[in-house]
């Protein structure tokens, strides 16, 4: 049986690219569909990433009413988000956590509810709720038109 060098295997296609702007579209084509790569002989810096047509790139911007919807959204999301997070934050250290009509019937699952722990958990998720809610609104960004 013959060794061979993983590193010399030039038989597996190469189906990852590697670009300077992580923001770049691209379409890899999987191998498994039978898509002809550039050969490992003639692959090059420039023959690495897939080119896109221009004209199919306009397709995932949004225009009018689209890009008002798109950031009202953004805008809702990160709104609900922040009062959830808040209200999870707040809410488990009142005294209405645990003395409330829905809990005075399970005795078993309102000392659970008062735990100390739990208390801390919620609060933990309302944290993190409100930090998603933030980072969302602080990395909303549109694409430029050219």
């Amino acid at each position: 049986m013959l060794w061979q060098n993983p590193a010399r295997n030039t038989e597996a296609p190469r189906e990852r690219a590697v670009t300077a702007d992580p923001n770049t579209p691209q379409t890899i084509p999987p191998g498994s569909l039978g898509a002809k790569l550039p050969s490992p002989e003639r692959r090059d810096a420039s023959t690495a990433a897939v080119e896109i047509p221009p004209e199919q790139t306009g397709g995932n911007r949004y225009v009018g009413v689209e890009l008002w919807l798109h950031r009202i959204t953004v805008l809702m999301f990160g709104l609900v988000c922040a009062i959830v997070g808040v209200l999870l934050v707040i809410l488990p250290w009142r005294p209405e956590w645990t003395d409330n009509h829905l809990l005075m019937a399970y005795p078993g699952l309102r000392t659970f509810v008062s735990n100390g722990f739990v208390r801390g958990v919620c609060s933990g998720l309302g944290i993190l709720d409100i930090w998603i809610g933030f980072s969302e609104a602080l990395h909303y960004h549109e694409v430029k038109h050219p």
